[in-house]
């Protein structure tokens, strides 16, 4: 008796030290999965490049072919409607031909758009050119964060998801630099050829992308369990983990988990577009309505609170702050190119280690401040009969703390969030859905702006976009509970309580107060296996 006491106090001692040791260490991040979530990532280059090639490229097309105000604004904005098509029509190609070839579509519409925009003759030459490259914008923002998520393990998917964002800001920073580039060359090869090389990248991608694996979940939804396998052994932390995963999409697609046969036939209900319609829409269940509201809430309130209309038009935000000369304006949109650049490299960092939400309230928060002051900032320069040095100051710094803010959280928490929390069966008609409602309302946004501010005033369009940014803050704490940690086919099972942030408030003061518990009687435990050990070498 006294030997197997002397056994549990070893094992106790052990188990004592092992709990605090300092060299545990989190688990390496997958390189593999990291290789392909930037293959993938890299299609939101072809956005990113497009939104800010157009803020330089219309102060000269504008020039070159005498276009109105009204004009103009169609020809920045309504890329974002045409992107709609390709959003919609998104989810149901990327589960007949799988994600990879819908990522290689992507780059060859967008190919097809950037070549026609280089070589317009008019203005509806070069309208045509941006509905075909809106197609292939709204294909290759729907499937990079669904594929992303897809391949990623659960200890590194909020990292490797925000990605996507990362390559849309860095495509708005080349745009600006193409910008000043090329401001030099003559004006009517300038702006052309601003458009049209926007097509090299295209071509790169859609090579690239052939060398990626197919997505693990679209495989078993094919039936394919071996080839997912092989994916997910790749892509997983450990073996372990790869067998959990594969457990949990054979049981989202319906498949018996007693089966391992190399290719199978998949239930039709597991796969069945018009099912998947009637789920989401018609006859939701409780938690699908709850993730529908949020997927979709957080696509409309990251454009509804302004970002494009910053982006796009940044040169006419500058001039309207006492920023004159072609050049000076060019200059300064290049400075917000990389503070939103910056921002959103130190976000990519946070999002698994501070988690979703606290950085989605922090970045919103902010976001109302810098656009208040902001339209605070405008409105006294709009009315004063002077140039105030200050308020020319204060509005270009908060024109960057605006971007900071909204790279830090909303920018690429909207994408992890959307493409994260759908159910399989539902995820690519759910995130496409999210992608359009984004789409739909940027193009609102950035069409009607200029006639916005002229209506209002400009300080009075940044008051409002405040104001829906306070009403998305509200939104934000009281329907998104906390995904960091969870695995996806786990999600489902976080939605559909609207109490929950209650309950999670209810549940974080008892954990808090079982690990104070917890503490004191580990050292409790310690100082008696020390004092023991000590009266042994007695």
């Amino acid at each position: 008796m006294a030997a197997g006491m002397g056994a549990e106090s070893d094992h106790q001692q052990q188990k004592s030290i092992a709990d605090f040791d300092p060299q545990k260490k989190p688990p390496k991040r997958n390189k593999y999965a990291f290789a392909c979530a930037i293959l993938a990532s890299m299609t939101s280059t072809l956005l990113g490049y497009d939104i800010g090639v157009m803020s330089g490229a219309a102060i000269f097309i504008q020039e070159d072919l005498k276009i109105s105000d009204f004009k103009l604004a169609l020809l920045v904005g309504t890329l974002n409607i045409y992107s709609l098509l390709g959003s919609a029509a998104a989810g149901r190609t990327s589960d007949w031909i799988g994600r990879r070839y819908t990522i290689v579509l992507a780059s060859a519409i967008f190919f097809v758009g950037a070549l026609l925009m280089g070589f317009a003759t008019n203005y509806a030459f070069l309208m045509g050119g941006r509905f075909v490259a809106g197609i292939g914008v709204g294909y290759a923002l729907m499937i990079a964060p669904v594929y992303t998520a897809e391949v990623s393990p659960a200890s590194t998917r909020g990292f490797l998801t925000s990605f996507p964002e990362v390559f849309i800001n860095g495509g708005i920073l080349l745009g600006y630099v193409s910008n000043f580039a090329l401001s030099k060359l003559s004006l009517r090869l300038g702006w052309r050829l601003m458009l049209g090389i926007g097509a090299i990248p295209s071509v790169f991608l859609a090579l690239v992308v052939l060398w990626m694996p197919e997505s693990p979940r679209w495989l078993v939804m094919q039936g394919r369990l071996a080839d997912a396998k092989k994916v997910l052994d790749k892509t997983s932390d450990s073996k372990e983990e790869a067998m959990q995963r594969l457990a949990d999409i054979k049981e989202a697609a319906g498949i018996p988990l007693e089966c391992n046969d190399d290719v199978i036939v998949v239930p039709k209900n597991g796969r069945s577009g018009e099912a998947v319609w009637k789920e989401l829409l018609l006859h939701p269940t409780k938690a699908v309505r709850h993730i529908l509201i949020v997927g979709v809430g957080i696509h409309f309130f990251q454009q509804a609170s302004g970002i494009d209309a910053v982006v796009l038009f940044s040169p006419r935000i500058f001039e309207k702050a006492g920023i004159t000369s072609k050049n000076g304006k060019l200059l300064a949109t290049i400075a917000v190119g990389v503070v939103k650049t910056l921002f959103i490299l130190v976000a990519t960092f946070l999002l698994d280690r501070v988690g979703r939400r606290p950085l989605l309230l922090s970045s919103i928060g902010g976001m109302i401040i810098s656009l208040a002051t902001l339209g605070f900032s405008l409105t006294i320069i709009d009315h004063s009969k002077k140039e105030l040095t200050w308020a020319v100051g204060l509005a270009i710094t908060t024109v960057m703390s605006y971007v900071a803010f909204f790279s830090i959280g909303m920018g690429p928490i909207t994408w992890v969030y959307s493409s994260e929390i759908f159910p399989l069966k539902l995820r690519a008609q759910g995130t496409s859905m999210g992608v359009a409602v984004n789409r739909l309302t940027s193009g609102v946004i950035s069409t009607t702006f200029i006639s916005l501010y002229k209506a209002i005033t400009i300080g009075g369009a940044f008051f409002l976009f405040a104001g829906i940014a306070s009403v998305a803050c509200v939104f934000f704490y009281t329907c998104f509970p906390e995904t960091q940690g969870r695995t996806l086919e786990d999600m489902e099972g976080i939605f559909g309580n609207f109490n929950w942030l209650r309950d999670s408030k209810a549940a974080k003061r008892t954990a808090a107060n079982n690990q104070s518990n917890g503490d004191a009687s580990s050292a409790s435990n310690v100082q008696l296996v020390g004092r023991g050990v000590t009266n042994g070498n007695n």
